[in-house]
């Protein structure tokens, strides 16, 4: 009993180092603050301010039907599970056990007889009969967790629910941007081929002012070869444009979770390349700390980490346990419970570690390593989200300021083309003039139709760098496959391939 005693006086006890939040060093300032604020960004929803309703809908359905989304929302449940199994750890187990047999053997019996001679005489008589025995008792055990591995395994698995919970976050973070990024670049793909169409139109239209020309004999066939050429080099890049146009639909398709032709019709009807309303409250950069779920699931696994240390230094010292028992047999069901019947034991038991080789002590010290591991990552995790919303500042600034320069160099070189036409038709101009002007106007309408796109794209990388991403439900409590025929039931055959012969 002294056991016990001492027992419930170290209840409390916890090897282990404590876990403390680690506080890092972050810049006060971003280095780029052009076009955005330094007010808390605003991370609910970003995309609706893409004023794009079709855009809308299809992250809802991405977020209802993706499979990284579902396969996430499977191992919040699996982190839930592997808690309450870990709390069981603190409690006692009690367990039944009932046994009936049955035995047939061979008995002697001995029978002594009388005369009327002097001495006596006996006789065995072997007989055979059946016999039973019947038990039934109940077994419970109780692991006192003197030194807190137990409690260090709850924490663990507490701090396991966390980062999945967290790990949710950073799949449905990356899911929006991929799902807003594949649908500007589908716009994108789509404003470049009528792009492209348009300008191989207007091309058809100097070939035929060239053919007139030569027919009159004040162009050259080499103009008309030349101009011939160019509005078929036009039209040799919508292919590759509409082959990219169709992979990204395809992508798109496969983030909601369908089929990759799935959408194809949806987004058959072109439409203007979303515009995103700036400027963009960036916040402060401490704050990424708090937002980024990858950094905060660094941190979970850091924490996770550092609770496993206990779990192994817990090894290093006795254990206590407390078992017993209550049994009743009989050679008859009604002798069970009888009075005389029953026995019982109950009685601690110590376990003491005197020699193991350092097996122990080396768990210990693999477990600080992986502590140690994780707090690394957490700190890289920190630097990368940092270096992720410096570099969307920096891309978004540079590609506004080269997209305003874009759009003047189109509306020059359209100017240029305008002009170049009028005086070939008239003769005062060559035709290299407006093949020079063509070709240069349609490179910078096609920049700056990229040009848009990246702007949108900075957009998106700068939201995700920042921590944004869906904030509605999940459901990540109901199972993806249901099962039937779960509890006890007849067993069909067992099914196998057999390998052919």
């Amino acid at each position: 009993m002294l056991v016990i005693f001492v027992a419930v006086l170290l209840g409390g006890c916890a090897v282990g180092p404590d876990y403390r939040t680690p506080l890092l060093a972050t810049p006060t300032n971003w280095s780029r603050t052009g076009g955005v604020t330094t007010t808390p960004p605003t991370l609910t929803r970003w995309w609706l301010r893409l004023r794009d309703p079709l855009l809308n809908q299809l992250v809802t359905e991405a977020v209802e039907g993706n499979l990284d989304v579902a396969t996430a929302g499977a191992r919040v449940r699996e982190a839930r599970a592997s808690y309450r199994q870990a709390v069981g750890a603190l409690f006692p187990t009690i367990a039944n056990s009932e046994s009936a047999r049955l035995a047939k053997g061979t008995s002697v019996l001995s029978a002594a007889s009388g005369g009327t001679n002097i001495g006596s005489s006996s006789s065995s008589i072997g007989s055979t009969g059946t016999s039973g025995l019947y038990q039934a008792g109940f077994d419970a055990s109780w692991e006192f967790d003197l030194f807190g591995a137990n409690r260090r395994a709850v924490e663990a698995a507490a701090y396991g629910i966390d980062a999945s919970d967290e790990n949710l976050r950073a799949v449905l973070l990356t899911l929006v941007g991929d799902v807003t990024s594949n649908y500007v670049e589908a716009r994108g793909h789509q404003a470049r081929i009528a792009l492209a169409r348009r300008t191989a139109l207007s091309q058809d239209e100097t070939t035929a002012i060239t053919r007139n020309r030569l027919a009159a004999g004040t162009a050259s066939s080499v103009d008309l070869a030349t101009a011939t050429g160019q509005a078929a080099t036009t039209r040799a890049g919508i292919p590759t444009l509409e082959t990219a146009y169709a992979q990204t639909v395809h992508r798109l398709s496969v983030l909601t979770g369908r089929p990759p032709a799935a959408l194809w019709d949806l987004l058959a009807r072109p439409k203007p390349i979303p515009a995103p309303k700036l400027p963009v409250s960036a916040g402060l950069p401490a704050d990424v700390l708090l937002t980024r779920p990858d950094v905060r699931l660094a941190e979970r696994r850091y924490a996770q980490s550092t609770a496993r240390i206990g779990q192994s230094e817990a090894a290093l010292y006795p254990s206590v346990s407390l078992t017993g028992n209550i049994a009743t047999s009989g050679t008859k069901l009604g002798d069970l419970g009888r009075n005389s019947s029953i026995s019982w034991s109950l009685g601690p038991t110590l376990t003491v570690p005197i020699f193991n080789a350092g097996k122990l002590r080396a768990a210990v010290e693999i477990a600080q390593a992986q502590r140690d591991q994780q707090f690394l990552a957490y700190q890289a995790s920190v630097l990368t989200a940092l270096k992720d919303v410096e570099d969307a500042l920096v891309s978004l600034s540079n590609e506004r300021a080269r997209s305003r320069i874009l759009a003047t160099s189109t509306t020059a070189y359209r100017q240029a083309v305008t002009l170049s036409q009028s005086l070939y038709r008239s003769g005062s101009s060559s035709f290299l003039d407006v093949l020079t002007a063509e070709r240069s106007l349609y490179g910078a309408e096609d920049a700056l139709l990229q040009s848009r796109v990246r702007i949108v794209s900075d957009y998106i990388a700068l939201n995700k760098a920042l921590g944004s991403g869906w904030d509605g439900e999940v459901d990540a409590l109901t199972p993806e496959v249901i099962d039937v025929d779960t509890g006890p039931h007849p067993a069909g055959p067992i099914a196998h391939r057999r390998a052919a012969r």
